[in-house]
């Protein structure tokens, strides 16, 4: 993959942590150039990645300043091709009918709302390029369900259903829009779970183990490169065997 995202540029939601900052680490090494956008840390991230990197403060719930943010890193580079909107938030577990509404709301507007309101504001410029690729981080919540994570499952389920219906939409326009549905991964919202949660985590994968954020990122790559060229509404599962029993 060396160079293979040169003169090519990304937006990339979640960009300063986790997922979202492999990604931008990955594009970067791969000769694109890349606005980290994030609520916080995008500035600490783009000064380790250097010139070809945008930080751009975002949250993805202000549909306004999603707009901003896409229009600054158009200005800044001179346009859009790829697209990785990897924000995203997670709660602590409740049976349904104790899970709090706001946590509801919040978790639908980061997790879905957000995803709407960046695509919204990507695939114009996308199209002014003459085309190109968008990524949604979805999670294997989106394909199958773990109890106490109604809120959650129900939004990456939905994320997964935008992304069909937007492949749909643009597919014949040059964009391709597809999912990625890891497992779970070491990323800093599991850092601070106790040892024995994380390790009960990793043992639900067959492989035994957790994914890294480098490993999912370079699924999402994937999808963002031409040996992905017939790839649009799918959902690439990086799960380690998760969600095959």
């Amino acid at each position: 993959m060396e160079r293979a995202f040169s003169g090519q540029i990304a937006f990339v939601t979640g960009g300063a942590s986790g997922i979202g900052a492999a990604v931008c680490r990955q594009l970067i090494a791969a000769g694109a150039q890349v606005a980290v956008a994030d609520r916080d840390g995008a500035e600490l991230l783009a000064a380790e990645l250097g010139p070809n990197a945008l930080a751009l403060t975002l949250d993805v719930t202000d549909r306004a300043g999603v707009q901003a943010a896409v229009d600054a890193c158009v200005a800044h580079f001179g346009g859009l091709h790829l697209a990785i909107n990897s924000a995203g938030i997670g709660a602590a577990r409740h049976d349904l009918a104790d899970l709090p509404p706001d946590e509801w709301d919040r978790m639908i507007a980061v997790n879905l709302t957000g995803v709407f309101n960046s695509m919204r504001a990507e695939i114009p410029p996308i199209l002014a390029a003459g085309g190109g690729a968008i990524v949604n981080i979805a999670s294997i919540c989106g394909l199958v369900a773990v109890a106490g994570t109604g809120a959650y499952t129900a939004s990456k389920h939905a994320v997964i259903g935008l992304t069909k219906a937007a492949a749909l939409d643009y597919a014949g326009r040059g964009i391709r829009i597809n999912a990625l549905a890891p497992g779970f991964v070491d990323t800093p919202l599991l850092a601070g779970r106790p040892a024995e949660i994380r390790d009960a985590l990793a043992a639900q994968h067959p492989v035994g183990r957790l994914a890294s954020a480098d490993e999912i990122a370079q699924a999402a790559l994937y999808l963002l490169g031409s040996g992905a060229s017939f790839l649009s509404g799918t959902t690439l599962t990086a799960d380690g065997g998760y969600t095959t029993r």
